[in-house]
């Protein structure tokens, strides 16, 4: 898959991605979610993106005029209907009853640190223990060529999905029970950390020998949910002690790389913001101005080299783009 490019339109965005000049400006990909809007744009009838998802998504990217494309989930819109969420199964984050975790109910802090301690911890432990690092560079090669042969020639894809660090566990044991364990035990989440790091660590070594082997574009985004509208969803200064420590040393391989790493940023990130970029982040992706996000001045910022970011922006998808004027 390497980086010589034919089209146009992923020249552009591979010279952006290495900072040269250029006067034009790439489009990042769109996740549109109504099936009536991805048809019309894509050129299809009313009805075929259920009938055939991938090809419409697909056409729907090049319509629009899509350089670049990071997350491939052509899918992900057969979860909403006309009158929004159809999901089959709610889970620990989107309304479930009852979480239930390898055949144990998550109703209170002491049920997410038995669970850490009998399942989870080991858990990682067996997957540091039988980690193939070459199996695992293949696995990453084969997969970001597959999605490049679809994407064609004028859309470059760029990194997602196989860089790993530490994530705080909400997503598995509902936010609730897991902020009061985080604020009742750091003990056992920083150790839940420190495993996903190890675990982290041995993967970035696959991920950073992908690029090279691969020739792959040097451009990855790493994405987890760590703020609202209000800021951090814990305090920033446990993040301080038990969580940047773990995403810095597991990130080193990476680092060490030309690969420009940048941050999904969701809810206000302000207060992470300088310390992303004291790690190593050079750019940032998604701003919801609304909640705070100077992106004015995140754009003076620099890498922590002395060099501009790389930002991937937009219009503000909750006033701008559903409320706003063509002028606006």
């Amino acid at each position: 898959m390497g980086m010589t490019v034919t089209a146009e339109t992923a020249q552009l965005a591979l010279d952006t991605i290495l900072q040269k000049p250029r006067k034009e400006v790439p489009s990042w990909l769109l996740h549109v979610m109504e099936h009536a809007v991805i048809e019309r744009l894509a050129g299809a009838p009313p009805g075929s993106y259920k009938k055939d998802p991938e090809a419409v998504y697909l056409a729907f990217q090049r319509a629009i005029g899509t350089c670049l494309l990071d997350q491939y989930i052509p899918t992900n819109p057969l979860t909403m209907g006309d009158t929004g969420y159809e999901g089959a199964e709610r889970a620990a984050t989107t309304g479930a009853e009852e979480i239930i975790v390898d055949g144990m109910l998550i109703n209170s802090p002491e049920a997410v640190v038995s669970h850490m301690e009998r399942f989870a911890l080991r858990r990682l432990r067996k997957e540091i223990a039988a980690f193939d690092e070459d199996r695992r560079v293949q696995g990453i090669l084969e997969n970001e060529a597959s999605i490049q042969q679809k994407l064609g020639p004028a859309i470059l894809k760029s990194g997602y999905g196989f860089v790993h660090f530490p994530t705080l566990a909400y997503g598995t044991y509902g936010y609730a029970n897991y902020f009061m364990a985080y604020a009742l035990h750091p003990e056992v989440i920083e150790k839940h950390f420190a495993l996903q790091a190890d675990l982290a660590l041995l993967n970035n070594r696959a991920a950073a020998r992908a690029y090279t082997e691969g020739s792959l574009p040097p451009l990855y985004r790493l994405d987890h949910d760590m703020a609202d509208s209000r800021g951090t969803l814990v305090d920033v200064r446990s993040l301080d002690k038990m969580w940047f420590p773990h995403f810095a040393r597991c990130l080193e391989p990476m680092l060490r790389t030309n690969v420009r790493m940048i941050w999904h940023c969701d809810g206000n990130l302000m207060q992470m913001v300088p310390r992303l970029l004291e790690v190593g982040i050079k750019g940032f992706q998604g701003f919801q101005y609304e909640d705070g996000m100077d992106y004015e001045r995140i754009c003076q910022m620099k890498t922590r080299e002395g060099e501009p970011l790389i930002i991937i922006a937009g219009v503000s998808v909750t006033r701008t783009l559903p409320k706003g004027t063509p002028d606006d």
